[in-house]
């Protein structure tokens, strides 16, 4: 049986970078879709097991973690604690700042609002490379957060997250309820079928108080 990852604090780490502004390469967007990543407990995590690749996971939280697959980048916030090798994947956003360069960085868009959705779309957006890996995300530059623009949602959902073989059914997976550049849900083919059937949680997002699940309708 694959243990439930049990990392700290990652799953809220991940609702409070839903609304934040991430900005990249003369692009800014709002994020709006995000996965939680619970390090050496977490078994679909890079870190789980400690290579090189994932060893920057392991260091000081608030860096970017920047891996390649099938061809294309996926960005990660390093959220901590040092050793625990937990991180957020960005995985959708709404591009509200650069949109000309967001464009021609993504010539076969459909529209503005599939600029950034995807992992691969939205580094392409931002022009987010291997060359950004280890990069300290409040310093400025080429890539940073903005938590004081936060524009903090309304509603967040949460559900299983994309394509993982193991621990497919951790709703570990937030997004701003009913936003259009949010990406599709795509089961892994090999992901036990336990809960599957369970449907997506909704949280309520308050600025005075923590997030409160509520029971699927």
């Amino acid at each position: 049986m694959v243990p439930e990852p049990s990392a700290p604090g990652v799953d809220e780490a991940a609702r409070a970078l839903l609304g934040t502004l991430l900005i990249a390469h003369g692009v800014g967007l709002r994020i709006t879709e995000v996965e939680a990543y619970g390090g050496r407990d977490d078994p679909a995590s890079h870190a789980y097991t400690r290579t090189p690749r994932s060893e920057i996971m392991y260091g000081p939280p608030n860096r970017l973690y920047v891996y390649r697959i099938h061809g294309h980048f996926c960005a990660n916030v390093v959220t901590g604690p040092r050793e625990q090798g937990s991180a957020v994947l960005i995985r959708a956003g709404e591009v509200i700042e650069g949109l000309p360069l967001a464009r021609q960085r993504r010539p076969t868009a459909s529209d503005d609002r599939s600029l950034a959705r995807g992992p691969g779309n939205l580094t392409r957006a931002l022009g987010i490379t291997m060359d950004d890996l280890g990069t300290a995300l409040d310093d400025g530059v080429p890539v940073c957060l903005d938590p004081a623009s936060r524009a903090t949602p309304t509603h967040i959902t949460a559900g299983p997250r994309v394509g993982v073989r193991r621990a497919a059914d951790l709703p570990w997976r937030f997004w701003i309820t009913d936003d259009p550049t949010v990406s599709a849900y795509r089961r892994h083919a090999r992901a036990g079928e336990a809960s599957a059937a369970a449907g997506p949680v909704s949280v309520r997002q308050s600025p005075a108080s923590a997030p409160r699940r509520r029971r699927p309708s």
